[in-house]
């Protein structure tokens, strides 16, 4: 290749990538995830939520702008079983009848540097909100924009096991939350 060939094709790979750059705000729903992580009885399990949505407003440029909110179907759990996926939304555990979403609403966004972030925030389950921070990273592909993070809640704190379930030693406190969020820009018009 020449180098005139060179230099245009990272002109229009410049160009392409700047038609994009700005505010990263259409979730792709098929292509995210929202799983947990947990002990029971000391064995590692694993599900997942079938349903959640997510309303982004994040540009790179403008983190002081930036926003998050998370709403998450709890009736959509995924444990791995049917018979646990019933237990789960009775009312010693997310009570989905009384309490059908979980909630997260930013309250900030802070750049900790190398594409890594904090989403900081309320988290609503079963009627109590805490404040939470979830770091994460951002990756952007051209038009896409890929959130991934993990924080760790306390199942507890928001009343998730009551009675007999409160007990730790069979379902661990600690519940380990991974999101995959990916998303579109809006094409920035000039």
């Amino acid at each position: 290749m020449k180098k005139t060939q060179i230099l245009q094709l990272l002109l229009l790979a410049g160009a392409i990538s700047n038609v994009y750059a700005g505010e990263f705000n259409q979730m792709q729903p098929s292509k995210s995830t929202l799983t947990f992580a947990y002990k029971q009885m000391g064995v590692p399990l694993e599900g997942k939520f079938g349903k959640f949505a997510a309303q982004v407003s994040f540009d790179p440029a403008k983190i002081n702008a930036a926003q998050a909110r998370l709403e998450v179907d709890l009736a959509s759990i995924d444990t791995g079983s049917s018979e646990g996926n019933d237990e789960i939304a009775g009312k010693p555990w997310f009570n989905t009848k009384a309490y059908p979403a979980a909630q997260f609403i930013s309250s900030g966004i802070k750049e900790l540097g190398d594409n890594r972030y904090e989403a900081l925030g309320k988290l609503t389950i079963k009627g109590r909100s805490l404040n939470v921070s979830a770091p994460f990273t951002f990756k952007q592909m051209g038009a896409v924009g890929i959130f991934d993070g993990t924080f760790t809640l306390k199942r507890l704190d928001y009343a998730i096991g009551e009675g007999l379930w409160a007990d730790i030693g069979t379902v661990a406190n600690e519940v380990r939350i991974v999101f995959h969020i990916v998303t579109n820009a809006a094409p920035i018009k000039k």
